[in-house]
């Protein structure tokens, strides 16, 4: 990836002539609240990409770099199911930025929109497969999107990839978050009942209503508002415990009380699904965010065990092919002559020799001690060990000395660099978790002797070590 900054004397016109120069634009292919995107082909080689061009401007090069999309792209790239960040364009003149993004053929709801039929269950589970795979990576890696919708998911030739980090935050960061945050529809009962203290659980809600609208062709819960937004979810899931509830009414500055109602379900609105769907769909729309399921444990499911194996089979074909073309090592023996043989063996045999003249010559000289010698007094003992250990030190010398090179063990990494950051992520566990809602950001010594997270397997550092800003 590469950045290119227009100097400050230069016109205004030319933030697009300097797209111009590299990349021939083609046309529009959509426009949002904060940019517009661009389908445009590199000269030079002829390939196609997309031009993100940003409505806000920005004053310095440093914003630019501290933007959290930029750095949440960075960081995540290169990944198969992650879109991938090309190059930067930033005009210092106008504040203009643009991203130059890998170009895919459409999003999930350009997809799904205007369909008369259901799509292949096969193909829904390939999509949502890799959906999960990019949310697993992103939440290992301690981003969390906050905006997971069918808009912001990207397919071409059947591969999708999770775009449009706009939203994102850290996963540790502190609380409290922005409220309003996500699409309305695809936002979870703790975005919408507390005063931003929500998690990255939110965005697995967002993915389970992904996946309904994918199987059904139409969203699961579409409100209109946050008072109805939170009506068609009890009317789907019912009225949760009492207990859910008191943990967001601790996080918000006023009571709420909602009527006891049992829920339709969401087997009547999908009554041709699969149970394995219907349950992945269920545990993903848990109510309370503490019990919902993460991407991880998503992946793990029976639904996806048909593309498990299918990947496994696929890595130990590779393995095998990578086996069968890689070079075999051959000892290659060089013809030789009897007088060359004969040579060898003369050299061998002196070699020999000289290191048993050298071997006997450093060992002490051994004493052939009756048996009856062994139980005599503790002063005689005494004497002969002394004896003993003054024969070895007059044949030290003999020895050669081991150099010792002043190596540095732990070379220094500057401080933002990513192998003093970040510890090694450790799959040891399915059910390991983020912090939750009760127990965010709270760390509790173990009885071991290394300090461990209650963050499990997605436990990292503070992203403000490495400086990205989040």
């Amino acid at each position: 990836m590469t950045l290119i900054e227009v100097g400050r004397n230069e016109k205004k016109t030319f933030r697009m002539n300097l797209l111009l120069q590299k990349y021939r634009i083609l046309g529009k292919k959509g426009e949002g609240t904060f940019s517009e995107v661009l389908k445009c082909q590199n000269v030079k080689d002829g390939t196609y990409c997309a031009c993100k061009k940003m409505k806000q401007t920005y004053d310095s090069l440093e914003q630019v770099n501290n933007l959290r999309e930029i750095q949440a792209m960075r960081r995540l790239s290169p990944h198969a199911n992650v879109i991938e960040l090309q190059e930067i364009i930033f005009d210092k003149k106008s504040g203009c930025l643009m991203l130059i993004l890998e170009l895919m053929d459409m999003n999930i709801y350009e997809l799904i929109r205007g369909l008369t039929h259901y799509l292949p269950e096969f193909t829904v589970r390939k999509y949502m497969y890799q959906l999960c795979k990019s949310v697993d990576y992103m939440h290992r890696n301690g981003i969390f999107h906050r905006d997971v919708k069918p808009e912001n998911i990207l397919i071409k030739e059947e591969v999708l990839k999770l775009a449009d980090f706009g939203s994102c935050r850290s996963v540790y960061s502190k609380q409290p978050y922005t409220e309003y945050i996500s699409t309305r529809w695809y936002r979870a009962p703790e975005c919408l009942l507390t005063d931003g203290f929500y998690t990255y659980k939110m965005d697995m809600w967002s993915v389970g209503c992904v996946f309904f609208e994918i199987l059904s062709l139409h969203p699961l819960f579409p409100g209109s508002n946050e008072v109805d937004q939170i009506t068609k979810i009890h009317d789907v899931m019912g009225t949760p415990d009492p207990s859910v509830l008191n943990k967001f009414k601790k996080s918000r500055g006023m009571n709420f009380n909602f009527p006891t109602k049992k829920g339709t379900g969401i087997e009547r609105l999908l009554p041709n699904a699969s149970p394995d769907s219907i349950e992945l769909i269920y545990k993903m729309c848990t109510y309370d965010p503490d019990e919902r399921m993460t991407a991880r444990q998503a992946l793990k499911h029976p639904y996806f065990k048909e593309l498990r194996e299918a990947e496994k089979r696929t890595a130990a074909l590779n393995k095998s092919k990578v086996e069968e073309t890689s070079p075999r090592k051959v000892n290659i023996v060089e013809p030789t002559t009897p007088e060359v043989e004969t040579m060898q063996k003369e050299k061998k045999s002196i070699k020999d020799s000289e290191s048993d003249v050298h071997l006997i010559a450093s060992l002490p000289k051994p004493q052939s001690l009756p048996v009856h010698h062994l139980y005599k007094s503790k002063k005689r003992r005494h004497k002969r060990m002394v004896e003993s250990q003054h024969q070895y030190s007059s044949q030290a010398g003999l020895f050669p000395k081991v150099p010792v090179h002043n190596s540095s063990i732990n070379p220094s990494y500057h401080s933002k660099s990513f192998q003093t950051s970040f510890s090694k992520i450790h799959d040891s566990s399915d059910m390991s978790l983020l912090p939750g809602i009760a127990s965010t950001y709270k760390t509790h010594k173990s009885t071991n002797k290394t300090s461990k997270n209650i963050f499990g397997q997605y436990q990292l550092p503070s992203l403000d070590r490495r400086g990205a800003g989040f």
